[in-house]
């Protein structure tokens, strides 16, 4: 048997990486208690959540649910996006209504209407850079970005052609006005906690 041969045959039995394969893996790995993970462009992050983090989703959460059913609003659920090796886990998403899963049982992107995410020092980068992109790509109409280390939220609408065309940032203590938005109210942030 040649090289040629060897390689061959071991890729004719390798399995195709694909996000379910990866998430199986994630399945099977001992995920200390307390960690999110997701996988952003086919790389695995596990990161911890906090008392900080928890509070801020929690809060926008509480605050989504005065207009959306509790079966609407969805907090780290995997959620597959265009791109390569896209599973999200959002830390706060608000779906359509009449919103349905695909074929996969996976709630479906053109189904979001908002989504929050809470910056964790390790991850920051995906959410502001690959996960923002991302969002913009799949037509996600409002993105917010809530940092509790620098105490700001950034404001992403308007996507169109893979990008947000509209960005507002302001400080915690100033509102989140998406009454001109499909989400239709405003968000208070006089609460989030800072780190």
């Amino acid at each position: 048997m040649t090289v040629l041969d060897d390689r061959i045959e071991m890729a004719e039995e390798s399995t195709e990486l694909t996000l379910d394969v990866m998430f199986e893996w994630l399945e099977k790995m001992p995920v200390p208690e307390g960690y999110k993970t997701e996988i952003v462009g086919g790389h695995i992050f596990m990161t911890p959540q906090r008392d900080t983090h928890w509070d801020i989703i929690a809060d926008i959460y509480d605050q989504l649910r005065t207009k959306y059913p509790r079966k609407r609003v969805k907090s780290d659920v995997r959620m597959d996006y265009p791109g390569h090796l896209n599973g999200f886990t959002s830390d706060v998403v608000a779906l359509t209504e009449g919103a349905e899963r695909d074929d996969k049982g996976h709630w479906r992107p053109a189904d979001v209407e908002f989504v929050a995410e809470v910056v964790s020092r390790s991850t920051a980068g995906n959410d502001y850079g690959p996960k923002k992109d991302t969002y913009a790509a799949a037509g996600v109409p409002v993105y917010l970005i809530v940092d509790p280390y620098t105490g700001e939220w950034h404001l992403h609408t308007l996507p169109k052609d893979g990008t947000y065309h509209s960005t507002v940032t302001f400080g915690f203590g100033e509102d989140v006005d998406l009454t001109g938005t499909v989400v239709g109210l405003t968000l208070t942030t006089g609460d989030f906690p800072r780190d």
